[in-house]
């Protein structure tokens, strides 16, 4: 038996994904994406999306493209982005689908409807859109959302992801 100072089984940095490793080295914060009502809604974390300013304004998403999310949104034309912090890592890793969600994740907390979709109970920062495009790009589905509805709280210890981990800024 040979005794390694690293995994035997992890790949050398070399091999590794190059785009993935770039990707992972952007970070920002998390967001978590909702649509639909009653038992047709549906959520995603996300944490590749950016603002765009303007008349109108928007916010651009990539998300995978078999996710109920993108199915929601286009059968619904409407959603709620919220903006996460520390105190909801669980629940974005439930709606992530990398953490066990008994009943599904939408029981893991307390939502109110709104116009737009489920609204998360305690978030202070959302906004709510209409889904003006979706394309594919690359493996993903990008979504361009018009924003209609914005509400921007205290931002307090917002979710941070990089390099494949949830960090405090």
């Amino acid at each position: 038996m040979t005794i390694h100072d690293t995994h035997p089984f992890e790949d050398p940095e070399s091999a590794r994904d190059p785009v993935r490793r770039l990707r992972g080295r952007l970070g920002g914060t998390v967001s978590l994406w909702t649509a639909g009502t009653s038992r047709e809604r549906a959520g995603l974390t996300v944490s590749s999306l950016m603002v765009a300013a303007g008349e109108p304004a928007y916010v651009l998403g990539l998300v995978d493209p078999d996710s109920d999310l993108a199915e929601a949104l286009a059968r619904t034309g409407r959603g709620v982005v919220h903006l996460l912090q520390w105190r909801h890592r669980d629940l974005a890793d439930a709606f992530a689908g990398t953490a066990p969600a008994p009943g599904g994740p939408f029981a893991q907390a307390t939502w109110r409807d709104s116009e737009w979709g489920p609204v998360l109970e305690g978030v202070t920062t959302w906004a709510g859109v209409v889904l003006e495009e979706a394309a594919a790009v690359g493996w993903s589905r990008v979504l361009t959302a018009r924003l209609d509805h914005v509400v921007i709280g205290d931002e307090g210890d917002p979710l941070v992801h990089r390099r494949g981990r949830y960090q405090r800024p």
